[in-house]
């Protein structure tokens, strides 16, 4: 398993912060770590996201001590929106992002990739995050919220998934509406999936053990 891919059902879900996490995890095991952001949006100066994720992996591997944060995305926009968006002067080529990847991937034994926004966010008028995800051939990881509303993102998010074949785990950042979430969600999730579900903080650890055998 070469490739890791983080995403979510929207934006601002926690892709990140779950990433971190899941460096910090593998990092444990004695396997070298490495990260790509792709593509980020709403740069101004330095891509923010790209940094976290950057700093968080230079602790483990040292191969990429001397990088900059520009060095594990492919493009960075100002426009905080969708790639297609905020691709103004239509820039983006899937192949220079593919690239990318590839050339982290060589630094490393497991590459954490962090998509942009959801499954559906529109790369190019005709390529969407999802289907990067296919034509890598990752594991993904699809982080989904605890909010009022979240089912009918969830189960959308994992029907797509399925219809591309692709490999997928699914767990909750319990960070929105703690509470209401036992009694508003839960219980559909606990019948629906029957336990093939976990909660981000609880059942990381044991998600990165499976990963790795």
């Amino acid at each position: 398993m070469k490739f890791l891919f983080i995403t979510a059902t929207n934006t601002n879900i926690g892709k990140t912060f779950a990433s971190l996490k899941i460096i910090e995890n593998i990092a444990k095991h004695k396997i070298e770590i490495g990260v790509c952001k792709p593509i980020e949006t709403g740069v101004i100066y330095e891509p923010e996201d790209a940094k976290k994720l950057l700093e968080k992996v230079q602790i483990y591997n040292k191969k990429f001590k001397s990088m900059g944060p520009k060095s594990v995305t492919a493009y960075t926009f100002p426009l905080p929106s969708a790639p297609f968006c905020a691709d103004i002067e239509r820039e983006i080529k899937i192949d220079k992002i593919k690239e990318k990847i590839e050339e982290l991937s060589k630094l490393s034994d497991i590459l954490i990739i962090e998509g942009a926004g959801g499954l559906l966010v529109p790369i190019t008028k005709d390529y969407m995050m999802i289907d990067l995800m296919r034509d890598l051939n990752a594991k993904v990881l699809l982080i989904t919220p605890s909010k009022l509303g979240c089912i009918n993102d969830t189960l959308l998010s994992i029907e797509a998934l399925k219809n591309r074949g692709i490999d997928f785990d699914w767990c909750v950042n319990l960070y929105q509406d703690r509470e209401e979430f036992k009694r508003v969600t839960q219980p559909f999730y606990d019948s629906y999936f029957k336990g093939e579900w976990w909660f981000l903080d609880e059942g990381l650890e044991n998600f990165i053990e499976k990963l790795l055998l």
